[in-house]
């Protein structure tokens, strides 16, 4: 349990808040590339950390991130005119290119000169593995952009499924780090099976383990921690364990344990202190990695059946997510399709921050509490004049990866020689 002040500094992130000031020194997801598909084509709202930004991609497609508003009169530059190399604001014709420079004044006189006085504000930018970052940190504390560990080169398959959930990005972090939930919440989809390791179809993953209780080990490092879900496996249960590793990397993703075919990882982008940007990501070999459409099909979180345009699912609190007691009475566990959607029920229904003080936590949530303590450590460090956790010198090793395996019980999992699945590229500099 945490006290609700506690609570307050892990889960708060808008404005001056510990925790959002630290992770302005991460670069930030803002939106997918297929929201800004085209040059010249309609600029979309973002909002990131509390603050409202409109990301459009530019003539010589460029993409920018820039302060909602005209910095003339705060009028919303999402409904501003795309064209030349700039964004127009349709109230009074200023126009502003992909760095926030002013470069026209359609209201003042020729010659006047204040255009190139006036500077909006415009993060750096960086598009990879068809996502568009940025860096929302102040320019003295800048890093150069490091490929995520679930993105390491530019020639790996990423596919994401974005859903917007109104939550705490710190609850739904709980949730992808947290493998004794996998066993019960996701059991119609996580299925016991008679085979030597984590396999995949179009319909449903396959585990060697009846084992609904892990015993876990935590290893906690500068960028965050890992650690290992030890269940007793369904073939050779005297002799080894099956093994699932997950790492945290500090402050807000996961490399979540893969299965024989596929990596599967998740990002988590603070929209405000109620509502996150949820990305669950399969990647690696092109040739083995599901596309981005099947990928969604698998999860239920299709644009246009399970979410609308703007990633916002269907299922909700209003709706009761559309659980189906039909279905449970016939055997499904939760009466709810899609591993997101049944995480979703989960995190939504405990309120959009959930009250820590009152919950109570057992030995299978030994990850949870690794990742309290060190957030909460990472916060006060930096709000001290610290260095932010995962920056620089903290930024996890490119050899940290997670794992899934039925191995020998005198086989230590810290030294276990992981390599992601079918993706053991160099990492490249973008």
């Amino acid at each position: 349990m945490l006290t609700h002040a506690e609570n307050m500094l892990l889960c708060r992130v808008e404005g001056d808040a510990p925790m959002g000031q630290l992770m302005r020194r991460h670069w930030q997801l803002v939106c997918l590339a297929e929201e800004v598909p085209e040059p010249d084509g309609a600029p979309v709202r973002a909002r990131v950390l509390g603050e409202n930004l409109v990301v459009f991609r530019d003539t010589d497609g460029q993409v920018g991130v820039l302060d909602e508003m005209c910095p003339h009169r705060r009028a919303s530059l999402v409904y501003g005119r795309n064209e030349h190399r700039g964004l127009r604001c349709l109230y009074h014709g200023w126009k502003m290119d992909v760095s926030g420079q002013v470069v026209d004044m359609s209201s003042e006189p020729a010659g006047s000169g204040l255009a190139s006085k006036v500077k909006h504000k415009a993060y750096p930018t960086q598009e990879w593995a068809g996502m568009v970052w940025a860096y929302m940190g102040p320019s003295e504390t800048f890093t150069p952009f490091v490929p995520p560990r679930w993105a390491p080169t530019d020639d790996v398959q990423v596919s994401v499924a974005k859903i917007i959930i109104p939550a705490n990005w710190a609850q739904i972090l709980e949730g992808q780090i947290d493998s004794a939930h996998s066993s019960s919440l996701h059991s119609s989809d996580m299925v016991p099976a008679r085979v030597d390791g984590a396999k995949a179809n179009s319909e449903q993953w396959l585990r060697p383990s009846t084992d609904k209780a892990p015993r876990m080990q935590v290893e906690v490092n500068g960028y965050g921690f890992r650690y290992a879900a030890l269940r007793r496996p369904i073939q050779n249960a005297a002799t080894h364990e099956y093994v699932r590793t997950t790492v945290f990397v500090a402050p807000s993703s996961a490399l979540i344990p893969p299965n024989d075919v596929y990596n599967v990882a998740n990002i988590n982008t603070p929209i405000d202190d109620h509502h996150t940007a949820f990305h669950f990501i399969a990647w690696g070999d092109p040739q083995t990695t599901p596309s981005t459409a099947a990928w969604r099909k698998f999860l239920h979180t299709e644009v246009g059946v399970d979410l609308d345009a703007a990633y916002h699912p269907v299922r909700h609190l209003g709706n009761h997510f559309k659980q189906d007691r039909a279905a449970m009475k016939a055997g499904n566990f939760t009466g709810i399709p899609g591993i997101p959607n049944q995480d979703m029920a989960m995190w939504v229904g405990m309120g959009p921050i959930v009250d820590r003080e009152h919950d109570r936590l057992g030995a299978s949530d030994m990850a949870i509490v690794a990742f309290r303590r060190q957030m909460l450590d990472a916060v006060r460090t930096f709000a001290n004049g610290g260095p932010a956790i995962g920056v620089g010198d903290l930024h996890i090793p490119e050899s940290v990866c997670s794992f899934q395996g039925v191995i020998p019980k005198t086989t230590d999992w810290r030294a276990y020689p992981a390599q992601p699945v079918g993706a053991a590229q160099e990492a490249v500099t973008p």
